[in-house]
């Protein structure tokens, strides 16, 4: 790191952006984003049968989603249920992204 040019929160800033975009670099957790926007808060059982995968596999991409902080996920009882985060969501898609993954605000 060049601390001459660029501050440590600026670095901290790119490193929080990186994570976000890493995230959304992978077809099947924008597949995941979309079923979560479609359906609103989905169970993780459920989720599973919508993307055809085990529980496993997609407990690896959900992690990620979260880590990201692009998801919420509420427990209730031994079930858990994810949603979009749509604040995060909105501030970083583009217009076009954003129709798709949230139309209720597309004009």
């Amino acid at each position: 790191m060049n601390t001459n040019y660029v501050e440590q929160s600026v670095y901290d800033t790119f490193s929080a952006y990186e994570m976000k975009f890493k995230a959304l670099g992978d077809k099947k957790r924008l597949e995941i984003l979309y079923l979560l926007c479609q359906h609103g808060s989905v169970c993780v059982c459920d989720l599973c049968d919508m993307v055809e995968m085990p529980q496993s596999k997609l407990s690896y991409h959900l992690k990620i989603l979260l880590d990201a902080n692009l998801i919420k996920k509420e427990t209730k009882g031994t079930w858990s249920y994810y949603e979009i985060n749509k604040e995060e969501i909105s501030s970083l898609l583009s217009e076009k992204l954003c129709c798709i993954l949230r139309p209720e605000d597309c004009c």
